[in-house]
């Protein structure tokens, strides 16, 4: 953080964090002012029925209502009668039938004062209050349009801003933190290279786009000089953090360690640019950055739910849930069970496994550590806890699936994911209690601690009416339901409704170690703070998801798709093939550059294979968390990792250190044991009962 402060505020705040909280505000104004505009509408239709009639001045029609109709008909005649000019005369014409023509001038001069009679009626009824209702109406209209525009360009702005915080934070993601200087040169060198690569591949896209002569619009000429500037700019930050070698890193350092300190955007940026620049196609990675723009609004929600979770960690909220459940006694590995599940409910509203850890992560690791979890155990349910939402609503990345993919639905993809959800809650138990089990079950009696469990029930009253009013405001004010389509854009505002309450409440906010408190220092103080967070942490997510793009269409391009087999000796081969498949996909790839890639090679090889659409789609999904929770990239653990600290993992490391082989690795174990047995139920199960 840079030191020097203008009024109290750092620069990095004012540069960085300000305008990425400004940017996530137009999102939700934005995608919310659509919603108000059809309710404005529906408001003016009550009060001024056929109100469209009234948005705009009416315009007097241009014929004449008091014209002479015999005058009118005695120039039609003597138009009809007048030589054309050819001059033929090979042909008499026909003779003309005044009446016929009287008719269909009086017909016309009806029609005429019908439109006259309609331009007086509208014109009458546009009144001061209608001017003054359109006023606003068509403000909010032009606000979407502004909207519509912008969001390409909020989206490259966003993801640029955020990742040259997350350069100069250093908080990109990575296999290991840098510790030593061998660490920072090898990590900075290969952010150099990768930022370079990103750049020249821009402005070999931008030169491409421009040279067959073809005029590009203006707003798309400007996304790519956005798109060049910004990673010139990205480039910039990399050589000037290369250059500054922080002073607490230890000299020296190992080769090996050096290398997995590389950020992963980096390594797949100079793995696909390794493959396109070698076959003449500098452009390649510009134009797969660019698909980025196809789902703008899909990447936007990505950046919301990560600043939602940031705002949920600045409340007591997450503090007086788990508080529930401490007059019981539990131990610490019914509890890490019963965090977990109660984890996929967030997970679910913040899109994605990957971003859940994020967002809450520190918050669920210091629960539980203070309710005496060993480190190892809450390393692994923290990793864990953004694995089983992924199949509930409103998950993003099922609506994501839904809407590539024709042959599914949300709604049946949503309905089997809760018996999938059950399946891994009921196999995660029941490896927490067998495997992991240090501790004897001594609950506390129901009649001591049902009492205290009503009595903690009570903090929370007040944020579950924040809640439901913030839902019933947007179900009967706009007429919009909290579901898989809204919830980016109602769960800010329900955030900061809770944020609110805290400030007029003077309650204490959580600290950035998830499990002291201090003194509640005010609402703008607490949206600071997780903007704060949250901007190097939608840095460093929206670059991997970027080159995670990029490294799917290297994979596309290469052919390697290409030799999967055309056709199956069985079902069972293909199911095979394909678990195999998207567990090394999800161990190499971020969720949604994966969800991408598969919609657009193997999920219709999958299909002519015999497997059922929503079969596939469930197998991919839990395929993906084991492959986030697997070595050798492990996602969601290198996420804990970030948000723990590096310290806390190696403690665990040293309190395993003479245990047995399961007690040394049991934050990699245990979600691999539970997610593994899952995805071999979910795959072959429905075969077992299907042939």
């Amino acid at each position: 953080m840079v030191s020097n402060t203008i009024k109290t505020r750092s620069a990095t705040e004012w540069m960085s964090s300000l305008p990425a909280c400004i940017l996530l505000l137009l999102v939700v104004i934005f995608s919310t002012s659509s919603d108000i505009h059809n309710q404005i509408l529906r408001v003016g239709d009550h009060y001024w029925p056929s109100y469209y009639k009234l948005r705009m001045d009416p315009v007097p029609p241009s014929c004449n209502p008091t014209a002479n109709v015999e005058e009118l008909v005695q120039a039609r005649l003597m138009q009809s009668t007048e030589d054309d000019g050819l001059g033929l005369g090979l042909f008499d014409a026909a003779p003309v039938n005044p009446d016929l023509i009287r008719s269909s001038v009086i017909n016309a001069q009806a029609e005429c004062k019908t439109k006259f009679t309609s331009y007086e009626e509208t014109k009458e009824r546009i009144t001061p209050a209608v001017k003054a209702f359109r006023a606003v109406e068509l403000f909010v209209s032009d606000a979407i349009g502004l909207g519509l525009v912008s969001q390409k360009f909020i989206l490259v702005i966003l993801l640029l801003l955020c990742a040259m915080t997350a350069t100069f934070k250093r908080h990109h993601i990575a296999m290991r933190p840098v510790l030593s200087r061998n660490d920072h040169y090898f990590s900075g060198t290969a952010q150099v290279i990768g930022n370079g690569i990103l750049l020249t591949s821009s402005y070999a896209f931008r030169d491409l786009a421009h040279s067959d002569g073809t005029q590009v619009a203006k707003e798309v000429a400007l996304l790519h000089d956005v798109w060049v500037y910004g990673f010139g700019a990205l480039l910039l930050v990399s050589i000037y953090n290369l250059i500054r070698v922080p002073s607490h890193l230890k000299p020296g350092g190992s080769l090996g360690h050096a290398g997995l300190a590389m950020p992963m955007y980096a390594v797949m940026a100079m793995l696909t640019a390794a493959f396109f620049f070698s076959a003449g196609h500098t452009a390649g990675i510009g134009i797969y950055l660019d698909k980025l723009l196809d789902l703008s609004d899909m990447f936007l929600n990505v950046g919301l739910f990560v600043w939602i979770g940031m705002m949920l960690k600045q409340t007591r909220l997450a503090a007086y849930v788990l508080a529930l459940f401490k007059p019981w006694k539990l131990p610490p590995e019914m509890l890490s069970v019963l965090v977990v599940i109660v984890a996929a409910i967030p997970t679910a509203y913040t899109g994605a496994s990957g971003i859940f850890v994020i967002a809450a992560g520190a918050v669920i690791y210091h629960e539980l550590r203070a309710a005496g979890a060993r480190r190892n155990l809450a390393l692994a349910s923290t990793a864990m806890s953004g694995s089983m939402g992924v199949v509930l609503r409103p998950c993003l990345l099922v609506v994501v699936i839904a809407f590539m993919n024709r042959e599914v639905t949300t709604d049946q993809l949503f309905g089997w994911g809760i018996w999938v959800f059950v399946l891994t809650a009921v196999l995660f138990m029941i490896v927490a209690m067998t495997f992991n089990r240090q501790n004897k079950i001594n609950l506390a009696p129901v009649s001591e601690a049902l009492p205290q469990t009503i009595y903690a029930i009570r903090p929370l009253i007040p944020y579950i009416i924040c809640m439901v009013g913030v839902v019933m405001f947007y179900r009967f004010a706009v007429n919009v339901r909290l579901d898989e389509f809204s919830a980016a854009r109602i769960l800010p505002v329900m955030m900061l409704a809770i944020l609110i309450f805290e400030h007029i409440t003077k309650k204490e906010s959580v600290s950035d170690d998830g499990l002291s408190t201090n003194p509640h220092t005010g609402i703008e103080t607490c949206i600071r703070t997780a903007t704060n967070q949250t901007t190097a942490e939608i840095g460093a997510l929206l670059l991997l998801i970027g080159c995670s793009i990029c490294f799917g269409g290297m994979i596309e391009r290469s052919g390697i798709i290409e030799q999967f087999p055309s056709e199956f000796a069985s079902v069972w081969t293909a199911m095979a093939l394909m678990v195999v498949v998207l567990v090394i996909m999800g161990m190499i790839m971020e969720a949604f550059g994966a969800v991408i890639l598969v919609s657009q090679t193997i999920a219709m090889v999958a299909y002519q294979a015999g497997i059922d659409p929503i079969h596939f789609w469930m197998v991919t999904l839990v395929a993906f968390e084991l492959g986030y929770l697997s070595p050798p990239v492990a996602l969601n653990h290198l996420l804990t990792r970030q948000v723990v600290g590096e310290e806390e993992v190696l403690k665990a490391e040293a309190e395993c250190a003479d245990g047995t082989f399961y007690q040394r690795h049991e934050k990699i174990l245990m979600p691999i044991i539970t997610m593994g047995s899952a995805l071999l139920i979910v795959a072959f199960g429905p075969l077992i009962v299907a042939y």
